[in-house]
């Protein structure tokens, strides 16, 4: 037995006696991700690869947990062919419950979890995930966001728990969740603090775009949910996209080794985002130039979905000239190597299936129920028309999100847009609202309201955004409600009911103009697989605890509107109704 295959010696000797053994090009490989499309069991073998990730929507077929274990286990299995038996890191963006996977748990989006303002509850769903990532041999996800979100043009603004510092490093018990006290074997899976550093705060919420702060202001806003991660050992942290001051931090020598690593002491993995090479020089695709750039700014794993047999060729010349040290290859390599041992996976590097039958299960769908829950923020409440009363009464249910598990829980889910329509198991809001209405009540389902009349004693409009992530999201232009929403609400009100509006949306939109003619208002984000938790909450089932983590704007023209920018919002930070004495 060699040296770094006993389990019984310290992690830091293993690391070294494996360090010793390995090639210049078994070091490239162990820095290397590919994307699971643009690679095979082969290349894992051949290439020396040291991690493999799914990008949004990318799964094997037929996309179900099982199919997900055997596809792990086989690239793992090339991993343990080549001459050291180095296992691979295998990521996946797990960003409110392993949304990839059809059949598994979706929670609400952080921005719902940060509007609960309950940080053991975030543990839990932590440690949810875990397990179910675990059921698929994963043992990296790249989670959760700690981005300080000023802007709601931003595209990312559901995966930010909120709009000052204090929410997201609350919620880094997340962290705790999902790796438990430390990086170790499973169920532990090592988390990912994203996107470092300052994502949240971009010019016009431009996603990738410039964040044009002082060092002091980026330090007191955007830094300490990354200061708190550290303080609860999250194993890697992914770097921005975006830029500071113009420098791409992906290239930023001074944010990642001089702040991160040595004066915080970061001794887990950085890992580049998607591409994140390419774009270091304002250049479309990598060069030499960005490639050594990024490896002595201090990334140690970079994420070359497509182009990784390039990279490993350009890194192999960068550092056969001189130009990138050898000295920061095997800085980079201790750190995967340290935790790929941490991990166990020297030990036991095939998944667990005994974790596969927690993907959905009714204990971690009980969980989400009660996270929806917790998120529903009550906005308006007029003539405490909320809690609405179960029994015999007439329920007019109208809107496009009614009835669409793909609408609730928005991006990241299934694949990386997301999309309307029943794409995955779970609890629509519309039949949350008939099973706590009860057998006695009449609910009758009218998408688009075009037979509401007198009859009904309330109608409730569940409304909202379609699914979108990252840039793609973004919305420089109009921040209001779709004109297919309004014409729906324009018909309930014209019918002379009371009407409950139910906003499906990852961020705060331009209201303030509508709201006049809407009795109640409740904010439930993009609550995820168990919309019966919005249901709860409407007929009093749960309480309304749900309070703003972010600034709800008057007019879209106020933007940015932070708490304690000296603007008059619609609903300040922290507003929610309590339904028992309808005040905040």
């Amino acid at each position: 037995m060699r040296r770094y295959q006993d389990p019984a010696l310290p992690v830091a000797e293993r690391v070294e006696d494996l360090l010793a053994r390995m090639t210049l090009d078994e070091k490239i490989g162990q820095m290397t991700q590919a994307e699971r499309v643009e690679s095979d069991e082969a290349d894992v073998t051949a290439y020396r690869l040291g991690s493999v990730l799914s990008g949004g929507g990318s799964v094997p077929e037929p996309n179900a947990p099982k199919t997900w274990a055997d596809m792990y286990d086989g690239l793992q299995k090339a991993a343990l062919r080549t001459p050291l038996g180095i296992p691979i890191l295998y990521g996946v963006d797990a960003v409110h419950g392993h949304g990839n996977v059809v059949g598994a748990t979706v929670f609400p989006h952080n921005i719902g979890l940060g509007a609960t303002r309950d940080p053991g509850l975030v543990r839990e769903i932590g440690a949810a995930v875990a397990r179910e990532v675990t059921g698929t041999g994963i043992t990296w996800n790249f989670a959760p966001c700690l981005g300080v979100v000023r802007n709601p043009r931003w595209g990312r603004t559901y995966e930010s728990f909120g709009e000052l510092s204090e929410l997201p490093v609350a919620m880094t018990s997340y962290i705790a969740g999902l790796q438990g006290p430390r990086v170790g074997p499973p169920p532990s899976v090592m988390a990912t603090a994203k996107h470092y550093v300052g994502d949240g705060g971009t010019d016009d919420g431009d996603d990738q775009g410039d964040t044009r702060l002082s060092e002091a202001e980026l330090r007191a806003l955007h830094l300490p949910p990354f200061l708190a991660a550290l303080r609860l050992g999250v194993g890697s942290i992914m770097i921005s996209l975006s830029a500071w001051n113009g420098a791409k931090v992906h290239g930023h020598r001074y944010l990642i080794t001089e702040v991160l690593k040595e004066e915080l002491g970061f001794t887990g993995i950085v890992v580049s985002d998607w591409n994140g090479l390419d774009e270091i020089f304002g250049r479309e695709e990598f060069t030499g130039e960005e490639v050594r750039a990024a490896i002595n700014a201090g990334i140690d794993m970079v994420m070359v979905p497509e182009r990784w047999r390039h990279f490993i060729d350009v890194l192999r010349e960068e550092v056969e000239a001189g130009r990138v040290p050898m000295s920061r290859v095997d800085d980079a390599n201790r750190r995967i190597l340290t935790k790929k041992f941490e991990q166990g996976l020297f030990e036991d590097p095939l998944t667990d299936r005994s974790y596969l039958e927690t993907i959905g299960s009714e204990e971690h769908r009980a969980l989400a129920r009660r996270a929806v829950a917790a998120s529903q923020v009550v906005l308006k409440n007029e003539g405490g028309l909320l809690p609405l009363a179960p029994g015999a009464r007439r329920i007019l249910v109208a809107g496009r999100a009614a009835d669409d598990i793909g609408m609730q829980c928005g991006g990241w889910t299934v694949t990386w847009q997301g999309s309307p329509g029943p794409i995955t198991d779970g609890t629509t809001i519309l039949a949350g609202i008939r099973a706590a209405a009860g057998p006695a009540a009449t609910v009758v389902h009218d998408p688009g309201g075009t037979g509401a009349d007198s009859s009904f004693d309330v109608a409730i409009a569940v409304v909202g955004e379609e699914p979108y992530a990252e840039d793609e999201g973004d919305l420089p232009g109009d921040m209001g409600l779709a004109a297919c929403d309004l014409e729906v609400i324009a018909r309930l009100r014209e019918a002379g009911v009371p009407v409950v509006v139910v906003l499906v949306s990852g961020r705060q939109l331009d209201l303030a103009a509508e709201l006049p003619g809407w009795d109640a208002l409740v904010a439930a984000w993009l609550p995820g697989t168990e919309g019966d938790g919005v249901a709860d909450v409407l007929f009093g089932a749960a309480p309304a605890t749900g309070r703003l983590p972010v600034t709800w704007m008057r007019s879209a023209d106020q933007l940015p509107i932070n708490d304690g920018d000296g603007q008059v919002p619609l609903f300040p930070y922290g507003y929610g109704l309590s339904l028992d004495s309808g005040e905040s």
